[in-house]
């Protein structure tokens, strides 16, 4: 049996929008995916704790999103109890050794890569697709982190192959670009979550229901 083709979407989903599950579906299409995983932050380590809505609505919400969909939220972080992407990596290819994973991440995040606890491990651990956002193409092009991966960089053509290539490897993936934001979400509504408080969410991998 072919193993299961998983990317990985991670996050705060402060809220989850639509423009996330856009980027999923189109990513599910171009990388051939079996589905992929919403990875629900209890605390991303480069954004404030101010403003941050609890993990219960957070999920809640993105699992609304994720409806109907190959789309899977999950606070698996929680449990696992990593903080930083490298360390839930090792932990998912342990957890999950019969699955394939990709990372999948905005250009926007590309452009902070450098920012993020032991980049290069991440990029030696699974492949990385990285999908336009409007406004950092050609920025992101010009960064330090690119000044790296670009050796690694493979042609979009190739992109349903990724499970055969050997890390480190990235491909650009482009498909109409989606201005939506949560921190435009947030500016509008800034108390989203308050519909979500009290509600309790049973986490789809794990099976544990999450603290409100």
């Amino acid at each position: 049996m072919d193993p299961r083709r998983i990317g990985l979407l991670g996050g705060s989903f402060n809220p989850a929008h639509g423009g996330h599950r856009a980027i999923s579906l189109f990513a599910r299409e171009a990388l051939a995916l079996d589905e992929v995983w919403w990875l629900v932050s209890p605390g991303n380590p480069l954004k404030p704790a101010k403003g941050m809505a609890p993990l219960a609505a957070r999920l809640s919400y993105a699992q609304k999103l994720a409806r109907c969909a190959p789309i899977r939220a999950t606070a698996i972080e929680a449990e696992l109890g990593t903080r930083y992407t490298y360390d839930t990596l090792r932990a998912l290819i342990r957890r999950y050794p019969r699955y394939r994973f990709i990372w999948l991440m905005g250009a926007d995040n590309l452009h902070q890569f450098v920012q993020w606890k032991n980049w290069r491990g991440i990029a030696r651990t699974i492949p990385i697709a990285v999908i336009a956002r409007p406004g950092y193409d050609a920025r992101t092009h010009g960064h330090p982190a690119m000044s790296w991966l670009r050796r690694f960089v493979r042609p979009a053509v190739q992109s349903s192959n990724w499970t055969n290539w050997r890390p480190p490897a990235l491909v650009h993936l482009r498909f109409r670009p989606d201005p939506r934001s949560a921190t435009l979400l947030r500016q509008a509504n800034p108390h989203w979550y308050r519909a979500y408080d009290g509600s309790r969410v049973r986490d789809p991998l794990t099976h544990r229901m999450i603290p409100v």
